[in-house]
């Protein structure tokens, strides 16, 4: 009787898409997570000394890259809404002549006073995975992609408002970026990464030479708790050297991958936090877990005695999507302005022959979220490259949504504390123009500024997005989000 029950659940509900063969940004974040804990040998540390491991990259292009602003331009996306009121580009930019290395990027400009806006470069994670399928037209960009896999619709919410936004597919190997060197596709890492995001900066400016010198920030999520400080350190080490074209101000990064081992011990007091696993687990966990380099048997027994059921990690209170016997997608439940089965209609969008051709993609080109990457270098914590950067006076701000479980902000609160800077603004509560709490803030010595979300999983756009936005302004502009609810008089 009770598995009759099973089923006919199943078939009323449907099956639920967590264990699709498909790569999303999510599995590609949790099997390199799995695979981290368990590396034992010591990799060299590039971001020791940042002066040293990059002076050999050139600071400025010897010759003008191939490639024009013109080429790029984009008419029309397909099915995009009327009256699109900013310029759109997408296209190529070499990285490697060497070994035919190429990235991918899409940029939007601010449909206001574009010229006077700051120029922001967007990176998602994984590692691996796609700022054009995640970022763009998931998160924070102008659009996102309908249920039709055709069509697109406005997201009021989108960072050009405010700001002109490049989002780049990186490494090669990711979504529409590539490499002639077949092995590139499918093994990178954060060196090799940051490197050629530098490069392709360097090259993209003398395709938009009205950028150079404009305000220019570095933002991500996820993986990018690497990626976004490697770049701002390249950047920074070679400004001295004569890397005039960039003006950087700051980085902004939301629930970042920040510590091999913090993260652990921050997953499973998250999920204690929150009533997913008991006392007693937690209590268990505890009594045989180091959260270091080696664990032993008995810490493996108690991280795996107990059941998650089938929840979303990345918002622990979301709806999944669901898949029903005749294919189709839908939510297990209703969260307002979120969709869980948007990869799917993303992955539709981009596979289309017309919208490849409308964005300048080469011929034949199958996308895909995220790849199957072999990551082959990545320090064990970030907080001496973050603290490197304070100390240069540059502005870094970390934000986190406070639903997520697999980069919680119990783990990032444990690497804020490693910092072991100075309060300045103690904890307080942020508010948005509708007098809600957006979340809570804390700004440390050297302008460091530590905020979360409120009721925000890992992708604060997607979950968040007026709350995202305004949280992005007071980054911007370099001041704390408002501190008192907006007075509206009688």
């Amino acid at each position: 009787m009770r598995t009759f029950s099973v089923v006919v659940l199943v078939i009323l509900l449907g099956a639920s898409l967590t264990s699709a063969a498909t790569v999303r940004q999510k599995d590609a974040l949790r099997t390199f997570i799995k695979s981290r804990a368990h590396t034992l040998t010591s990799e060299p540390n590039t971001w020791a000394d940042p002066n040293s491991s990059f002076k050999h990259l050139p600071t400025k292009c010897k010759s003008p890259p191939p490639g024009t602003r013109e080429a790029d331009k984009i008419a029309a996306l397909p099915g995009q809404p009327p009256r699109v009121n900013f310029n759109q580009y997408s296209g190529y930019v070499t990285v490697s002549e060497e070994h035919g290395r190429a990235l991918f990027y899409y940029f939007v400009e601010s449909p206001y006073e574009a010229a006077s806006k700051p120029l922001v470069l967007w990176l998602n994670g994984g590692p691996g995975c796609s700022s054009l399928g995640a970022g763009a037209f998931q998160e924070l960009g102008p659009f996102r992609v309908n249920p039709d896999g055709k069509t697109l619709s406005r997201n009021r919410h989108a960072w050009n408002n405010v700001a002109n936004v490049l989002f780049l597919e990186s490494p090669a190997g990711v979504g529409f970026s590539y490499s002639n060197t077949s092995s590139e596709n499918s093994e990178s890492g954060d060196t090799r990464t940051a490197v050629d995001a530098y490069i392709f900066l360097l090259n993209w400016l003398e395709r938009f030479p009205e950028y150079k010198g404009r305000d220019f920030f570095i933002a991500g999520e996820s993986y990018s708790g690497h990626y976004v400080p490697q770049l701002a350190t390249v950047i920074t080490a070679l400004y001295e050297l004569g890397a005039s074209s960039f003006n950087l101000k700051g980085i902004f990064v939301g629930n970042p991958y920040l510590d091999n081992y913090k993260n652990q011990r921050g997953v499973y007091e998250f999920l204690w936090n929150h009533g997913v696993i008991s006392d007693e687990v937690w209590g268990n966990i505890i009594a045989h877990c180091t959260f270091g380099r080696v664990e032993g048997k008995a810490c493996g027994e108690a991280k795996s005695s107990f059941r998650i059921g089938d929840i979303d990690r990345y918002n622990i209170y979301a709806p999944v999507c669901l898949e029903s016997p005749n294919g189709s997608l839908h939510s297990s439940s209703y969260l307002a302005g979120y969709d869980p089965c948007i990869d799917a209609y993303v992955d539709a969008y981009f596979n289309n022959p017309k919208v490849q051709k409308a964005i300048h993609v080469r011929t034949k080109t199958e996308w895909s979220e995220c790849a199957g990457i072999h990551w082959t270098d990545a320090p064990v914590s970030m907080v001496p490259t973050l603290d490197w950067l304070i100390a240069t006076g540059l502005r870094v701000w970390i934000y986190s949504g406070d639903m997520d479980d697999v980069c919680p902000i119990t783990a990032t609160r444990y690497s804020v504390k490693d910092l072991d800077l100075a309060i300045t603004k103690p904890w307080r509560p942020w508010y948005t123009p509708q007098s809600e709490v957006g979340g809570y803030a804390q700004q440390y010595e050297g302008g460091f500024t530590f905020a979360s979300v409120r009721g925000a999983g890992h992708l604060v756009p997607s979950f968040q997005p007026q709350r995202s936005l305004v949280l992005f302004y007071s980054f911007l502009k370099g001041v704390l989000p408002p501190a008192f609810p907006k007075v509206i008089s009688a």
